[in-house]
């Protein structure tokens, strides 16, 4: 039952989207879906490094593959979004967009991280993997400087995301740190 109040939850952003596009239409459905998804992928992310902080308060621990793979699923509704509806399945486009925005770069690249993640996020693969699921600390930074390049302006609502980053990454650190002086 746990399990399926979290993929409910985890489906809202999916069902809100639709929603918009198929119910109330928006001006831009491809910006539209740019922002759904990059932002639901980003905070369902980062969400899945801080479960180990809140465990004490909330033990969320046996859902994070899960809560992982729902960030995967909406960067690959992002990444979709670009091949199909924008650049229409024109490689040529794709290449030369990706070579002139160094923000796309930045966002296949991470991209390609969490497409291993999940890739690897089964039980046998992910014993055999399991230290390279640390590159999701890499792919979270690429993500945020793909986010605020592709703003092009710092507004509120960047800033207190880029706040928000930086706290949670500074205590994911000090917890990183605080449990590697334990086990010595």
């Amino acid at each position: 039952m746990k399990r399926l109040t979290v993929h409910l939850l985890l489906l809202l952003p999916l069902v809100f989207l639709l929603a918009q596009l198929f119910i109330f239409e928006v001006n831009d459905p491809i910006k539209y879906i740019y922002t759904v998804s990059g932002i639901t992928a980003t905070v369902i992310l980062f969400f899945s490094i801080t479960i180990s902080m809140i465990k004490k308060y909330i033990n969320l621990i046996k859902f994070r593959k899960d809560i992982g793979l729902f960030g995967f699923f909406y960067a690959l509704l992002h990444m979709v979004n670009f091949v199909i509806f924008d650049a229409q399945l024109d490689l040529g486009f794709i290449i030369e967009e990706t070579l002139d925005k160094p923000f796309i770069y930045l966002g296949m690249l991470a991209f390609f991280i969490v497409l291993f993640m999940a890739l690897t996020s089964t039980k046998k693969l992910f014993r055999k993997f399991s230290k390279y699921h640390r590159l999701i600390y890499i792919a979270l930074i690429l993500i945020t400087i793909h986010f605020i390049m592709a703003q092009k302006t710092i507004d509120i609502d960047l800033f207190c995301y880029i706040v928000i980053i930086i706290v949670i990454g500074y205590y994911k650190l000090l917890q990183i740190i605080v449990r590697n002086n334990n086990v010595k």
